[in-house]
């Protein structure tokens, strides 16, 4: 009797948190709207998003942008502008430089300064040493590319007290902060309260569809809106995006717990078999990075074919690393990732380092 094949299962996907299925989202977004619904003007849609996550994030006032990329440099360069001071800091693994092709000194001239070691969180002691003015400090929570590693609450609360005392402005980069909040379990507002202001996706954890929101006080939003102008980010019609996003609001806080348990259950299950291993272990999001004792090309190939025989994908892409014999990818836990058991995620990553191993002994 031939062996039996493993079931394909097609078109999952365990490195998104969600896939998003248009006619599922349109649904929910016509259970939130009706012929009376204005789609512009301060009972539209965008206008209701922007106070929901104002009130959500305790600040003042939020604005809608198409993108987090926007959002983020609009912001740095009003605190530039306002201090006189070119120059931010961060990890050196920021979204704003490794992924946004230089565009905060492309665009507004600011400079950026690389603060601490880049496989490990920034400290107070990493900021104090920086001896310059700065206009802001921008804080990643979590800190995607260290597999989604946060600090102590008490100590981010004196990193950001320490740069507030300079006068410069703290900015968190809030992302995934419904991720984070999994392992600070505080409110909201509490953690965005660290900071002057916030910048959080519409499409990460909200699982919308695209766009973000950044709040903080009246005077920085106003003068942030200006530039949101200037950039081209002040797009009329933007309602299907705020409704996209406004259908996870009510729904994303409850389940993120159970992403993250399920996290970690899955990160046990992989460090158990010994080789490959996980960063965080355990992890303390829904996100962390599963390290590979295999190169990233022979990892690639096999994860290639196991995408064919069994429509399994894996990750979005294999992460390099100084070691050429090893490398890695990353999890983030979300409805897609609930399909697999924690034994067959390890099953899965076993599979795929045997592969490798064999094209290795062949290469």
């Amino acid at each position: 009797m031939a062996e039996a094949t493993p079931p394909v299962r097609r078109a999952l996907f365990l490195h998104a948190p969600h896939r998003r299925r248009p006619r599922a989202v349109l649904e929910r977004m016509l259970a939130l709207v009706d012929d009376d619904t204005p789609p512009d003007g301060p009972d539209g849609p965008v206008a209701v998003l922007e106070r929901r996550l104002a009130a959500l994030l305790g600040k003042e006032r939020a604005l809608f942008f198409p993108s987090g990329t926007m959002a983020q440099q609009a912001v740095l360069r009003v605190y530039a502008d306002r201090s006189g001071h070119r120059t931010f800091a961060g990890h050196p693994f920021t979204h704003l430089d490794v992924w946004e092709e230089q565009g905060y000194n492309a665009v507004h001239g600011l400079r950026f300064r690389r603060t601490g070691d880049p496989y490990e969180l920034m400290t107070a002691q990493d900021l104090t040493a920086i001896g310059e003015p700065l206009a802001a400090v921008v804080w990643e929570l979590p800190q995607r590319d260290l597999g989604g590693l946060l600090p102590e609450w008490d100590e981010l609360g004196e990193q950001a007290g320490l740069v507030r005392a300079t006068g410069a402005a703290a900015h968190l980069d809030g992302a995934r902060l419904w991720e984070a909040q999994t392992y600070y379990r505080r409110p909201l507002h509490e953690i965005a309260g660290l900071f002057d202001s916030v910048y959080v996706s519409l499409y990460k954890s909200l699982q919308g569809v695209r766009g973000a929101v950044l709040a903080g006080d009246a005077r920085t939003m106003a003068a942030t809106e200006v530039w949101r102008q200037r950039l081209g980010g002040g797009i009329p019609d933007a309602w299907p995006l705020a409704l996209a996003a406004m259908t996870g609001l009510d729904t994303v806080a409850e389940r993120m717990p159970a992403y993250r348990d399920h996290a970690i259950a899955i990160a046990a299950a992989i460090n158990t078999g010994g080789l490959a291993r996980t960063r965080p272990d355990p992890p303390q999001t829904p996100l962390f990075h599963v390290h590979l004792p295999a190169s990233r090309r022979a990892v690639e190939q096999a994860g290639q074919a196991l995408l064919e025989e069994r429509g399994v994908q894996l990750w979005g892409r294999v992460r390099s690393s100084p070691d050429p014999s090893r490398c890695s990818f990353e999890v983030t836990v979300g409805e897609n990732a609930m399909d697999f058991t924690p034994e067959e995620v390890a099953a899965l990553v076993g599979d795929v380092l045997a592969r490798a191993e064999v094209l290795a002994k062949g290469a």
